[in-house]
């Protein structure tokens, strides 16, 4: 069970984890030892998440969406597989948590009557600079 809060938990049967020889330092331990880990949420198919919640979270997690509608996190920063696992459960905690949070509504609102006049005022000061770029006439 993963814990996002107070409210949603999420059930292991949408997590899978897999492990791969991860890249960077460790020397020969990087050969031998498969610490890089791949968690696949499965968020399309969540019961614990509403469908605006899954759709912010697909906009959020970008190229990590698949299209089978899995949330795929690699982690590959520490020599050590437990650390790996953790990170990666921490980036999908987070990933949902901010994937809860409806945003706010804009409300539309006029421009105020000054700030059209100084628009208009700058429109016609910029015309007039453009005006007298062009060739001087002799009289």
């Amino acid at each position: 069970m993963l814990r996002i809060d107070d409210e949603i938990t999420i059930a292991d049967w949408e997590l899978t984890e897999s492990f791969s020889r991860s890249s960077g330092p460790g020397g020969q331990n990087v050969n031998k030892v498969e610490t890089a880990v791949e968690l696949r949420f499965e968020a399309e198919r969540s019961p614990h998440l509403a469908k605006p919640v899954k759709k912010r979270l697909k906009r959020l997690a970008g190229r990590r969406w698949t299209n089978d509608g899995a949330i795929v996190i690699r982690a590959e920063e520490t020599r050590s597989q437990m650390r790996n696992r953790e990170l990666a459960r921490e980036r999908l905690v987070e990933l949902i948590r901010a994937a809860l949070v409806a945003p706010k509504r804009r409300i539309a609102t006029r421009p105020t009557l000054g700030s059209q006049r100084r628009r208009l005022q700058a429109k016609t000061a910029r015309g007039q600079v453009k005006a007298l770029r062009g060739k001087v006439e002799e009289d």
